[in-house]
């Protein structure tokens, strides 16, 4: 029951009470916001919370994300003597076993990048894991991993405690207190309309979990989330089993176990999952209730718990638990301020996570809300990296059937999604589909990653090796560097600043100087107030008062937040999202410029048409943009052509390059062409974690004028400090071993950094990659230090020796590209 009426106002309203909106308004409190309310429109924890199976493992796949759980068993482990309430937590530790060679070099990559995070790891032999697992068999055994600081915490016992924390420094909590709807004025949330009442409010956060995307459409923020039915059952005691016994996890069994009162927890990640209603359906109320049971669906399961724990076949079942739990497309949570709407932030989507990302993620968001920015690297959770097309309910139902099983899968590094796909697709992509590409998917986009010869599927076999589209890309690199290659490129994002104050908009907000000629290209960063990158961009002035911005793919809706709401107040200048107008096919290779002359009748030579320049160009019977620049380290060209063009112009640039031995290419061939080059990726080499210092990108800001930018005054203080990490360009010395990215770095055998990608370069003969280096004590990294180092990367457990460089390993006088 409500024990309190309900107040006029809040600074901040938090929306569910479950762990994440407990641990959000903890935080808040923590920071010093003390007028919070939390509603809830049941019981603390009654949604999907209590029924959680609240394991906390340490080790996650970014360091960003590592330190975020890190930060939860912390803070789990001290709230007891903060609150005298404690979370249940228990540092157990984990066992991970694998039954497969390529389930081991998934666990040797996980112990690799445990000693890159400074986190303690052991590899075990099959009989070293049955000392810490008694109780199951290990003959079919590979192998193992043991992490000691892996946990588990009670999820209601711990929800209670960040409640009580944040009670203890002035948060209001009401319970059976249910939204209805959200105000909104000028673009900026300003109450919450409750069946009780309406409370002003300055910021409200969306922790509803399931009901997430409904509270979200009140306001038109989109939440693109789904659930799935999730399950789990507990025994009865066993024999042996006893509360300091580790978490096991089997993923090639798709369980996990956990000790409950002297039995066992056994739940996992079934391949094929059973999504629940659609998100718009989800019953209210529905407060600490399960869905029926389903031991058919459950088999699966069962039958792998009962290979590696035989005495499960003798122990009875108390209870099968179906507890629905949202997941999001990507299996990634949700966290930050929606871009649709001024200080409305979402925590949502936690895909079966939510206790060991909570401390983590509500510290993480309440800083952003506090300081009005993140504070550490965000962006594999940031809620801008979806689009309004990824709020589909039938979309997300198809996708979340494929979701959960990822937990447990082999988690290949160049896995693509296999369900509700083809998704967005370029005006060309039946062309692509008869030349035999494979195609990924970014921001929904569906994207060419090579092209298969004719009587050949364009299929990917996945392995941690060589896989069998290799010499597929290899020839297309090889004709990107001695003829000419033609890549699809629409996927871009595309935005138009237009405006009287346009130049000066985009002075402030990017590196480079934007004061240049119409028809000039810069390449620039975009930057936070702490000096690292936002985004990694080309802007092309296409007019006295326009200019064209080209981003990545998948970050279009961040691209535009972060520029409408860091153009100076008053500034007379619009954003408008041209993406889906336009293709872009790059065109690249010493024979670029033969092809576009067959084509065109503009003057294309390096004195009328240099680097860097941009203009509309006729070609066949189209009329394009022509902007000179490449990515792949070659003379070259990106065209940008109208939609309703893009099929003539494709068909055009093969026809008329067919006797220059023209080549369709896809983006893993730019995927080695540009690290070749020691060209960087957003998302990649510069993150909200990196600056241009650190990235060695300080030729791309304008410091040696007195323009400011965002950013600027920190970029200058850590020029003046010295990089503490560095952005190094690298080649394997074997041609043998294969590199995806994250591997380990060793300078003279000590772990100094991880790769940020990597691919076979088959210009150099050998894998190529990208990585931040840092010295052991912290100092700044020189290159005195870089060179006086011997490096290795440790790629699946076997260390090879690598050349390290601070200049682009192809090319580094960039005569190419002339």
């Amino acid at each position: 029951m409500a024990t309190a009426e309900l107040p006029e106002r809040a600074q901040v309203v938090v929306i569910g009470g479950g762990v994440i909106g407990t641990s959000v308004a903890y935080h808040l409190t923590k920071l010093g916001y003390t007028d919070v309310l939390l509603i809830e429109q049941g019981q603390l924890s009654s949604g999907t919370t209590w029924h959680a199976a609240g394991l906390v493992g340490q080790l996650r796949a970014s360091e960003s994300g590592t330190r975020l759980v890190q930060y939860s068993g912390e803070l789990y482990d001290e709230l007891e003597s903060e609150t005298g309430l404690t979370a249940g937590y228990r540092q157990c530790g984990g066992v991970t076993v694998a039954r497969t060679h390529d389930r081991m070099i998934q666990l040797k990559r996980t112990a690799a990048s445990a000693a890159a995070y400074n986190l303690e790891c052991e590899l075990l032999t099959p009989a070293q894991a049955l000392e810490r697992y008694p109780v199951m068999q290990v003959d079919d055994l590979v192998g193992a991993i043991w992490l000691p600081n892996d946990g588990r915490a009670n999820p209601a016992d711990l929800t209670q405690a960040l409640a009580k924390g944040a009670r203890m420094r002035g948060c209001r909590i009401m319970e059976r207190t249910r939204v209805i709807g959200t105000t909104v004025v000028d673009g900026r949330v300003t109450a919450v309309s409750t069946d009780r009442g309406d409370v002003e409010a300055e910021i409200v956060v969306n922790c509803a979990g399931q009901w997430a995307k409904q509270v979200g459409a009140m306001v038109g923020v989109n939440v693109p989330l789904h659930s799935a039915e999730h399950f789990y059952v507990v025994t009865e005691t066993i024999a042996g089993v006893h509360p300091d016994m580790p978490i096991l996890r089997d993923p090639d069994g798709y369980t996990y176990f956990k000790e409950e009162v002297g039995g066992l927890v056994i739940g996992g990640f079934e391949p094929e999952a059973k999504p629940w209603v659609s998100p718009d359906a989800i019953p209210y109320p529905f407060e600490f209730q399960l869905l029926e049971e389903d031991w058919d669906h459950f088999q699966i399961l069962m039958d792998n718990a009962l290979l590696r724990i035989p005495v499960l076949e003798e122990t009875g079942l108390k209870k099968l638990y179906n507890g629905p739990e949202s997941f999001t497309p990507d299996n990634q949570f949700i966290l930050g301020e929606a871009p649709e709407c001024a200080n409305y932030f979402v925590a949502a989507g936690f895909n079966s996570v939510g206790i060991a990302s909570a401390g983590g993620a509500g510290r993480a968001l309440a800083e952003w809300i506090v300081n009005g920015e993140p504070t550490s690297d965000l962006t594999s959770v940031d809620i801008r990296r979806f689009a309004p097309f990824n709020g589909n309910n039938r979309w997300l139902h198809d996708r979340v059937a494929e979701i959960l099983g990822l937990h447990y899968e082999i988690p290949w590094p160049n896995r693509e999604m296999a369900t509700a796909r083809p998704f967005r697709r370029s005006p060309v992509h039946h062309l692509l589909v008869a030349g035999g590409a494979n195609f990924g998917s970014r921001m929904g986009w569906e994207r060419a990653n090579f092209f298969a010869p004719p009587g050949a599927e364009p299929v990917i076999e996945y392995s941690w090796g060589k896989q069998n589209w290799l010499p597929w890309s290899a020839a297309e690199q090889t004709a990107t560097r001695s003829a000419v290659a033609v890549f699809d490129q629409t996927s871009f994002s595309k935005y138009l600043v237009v405006g009287p104050d346009a130049e000066a908009a985009l002075q402030w907000l990017c590196t480079g100087d934007m004061a240049v000629d119409v028809g000039r290209t810069v390449y620039t960063g975009m930057l936070n107030a702490r000096g690292t990158y936002e985004s990694d961009v080309t802007v092309t002035r296409t007019a006295a008062d326009e200019f064209m911005i080209v981003s990545s793919a998948a970050t279009t809706e961040r691209d535009k937040d972060h520029i409408r709401k860091h153009v100076p107040a008053g500034a007379r200048a619009e954003l408008v999202d041209v993406t889906s107008s336009l293709a872009v096919f790059g065109v690249m290779g010493p024979r670029s410029r033969d092809l576009l002359s067959t084509l065109t009748d503009a003057d294309l030579s390096d004195a009328a048409f240099p680097f860097g320049t941009s203009r509309p160009i006729t070609l066949g019977y189209a009329v394009v943009r022509a902007t000179r620049i490449t990515y792949v380290g070659e003379l070259g060209w990106e065209l940008y052509v109208p939609a309703e063009f893009a099929v003539g112009v494709y068909d055009d640039l093969l026809a008329a390059g067919a006797e220059l031995g023209v080549r369709r290419a896809g983006y893993y061939a730019i995927e080695s062409l540009r690290l070749e080059k020691g060209y960087r990726a957003f998302g990649r080499e510069l993150t909200p974690g990196e600056n241009p210092v650190e990235a060695g990108l300080l030729f791309a800001c304008k410091l040696s004028t007195d323009i400011d930018f965002l950013g600027r005054a920190a970029v200058e203080r850590s020029k003046a400090d010295g990089p503490r990490k560095r952005c190094v360009g690298f080649s394997v010395r074997s041609a043998d071993p294969m590199l995806w990215g994250g591997e380990l770095i060793l300078r003279d055998g000590s772990p100094a950094g991880q790769v940020t990608s990597a691919a076979w370069g088959e210009t150099t003969g050998a894998c190529v990659g990208l990585t931040y280096v840092r010295t052991p004590d912290g100092s700044p990294v020189t290159a005195d230090w870089i060179s006086a180092g011997d490096f290795e990367v440790n790629v699946g457990g076997e260390r090879h020796p690598i050349t390290m460089s601070l200049k682009p390993i192809y090319d580094p006088t960039n005569a190419r590209i002339r």
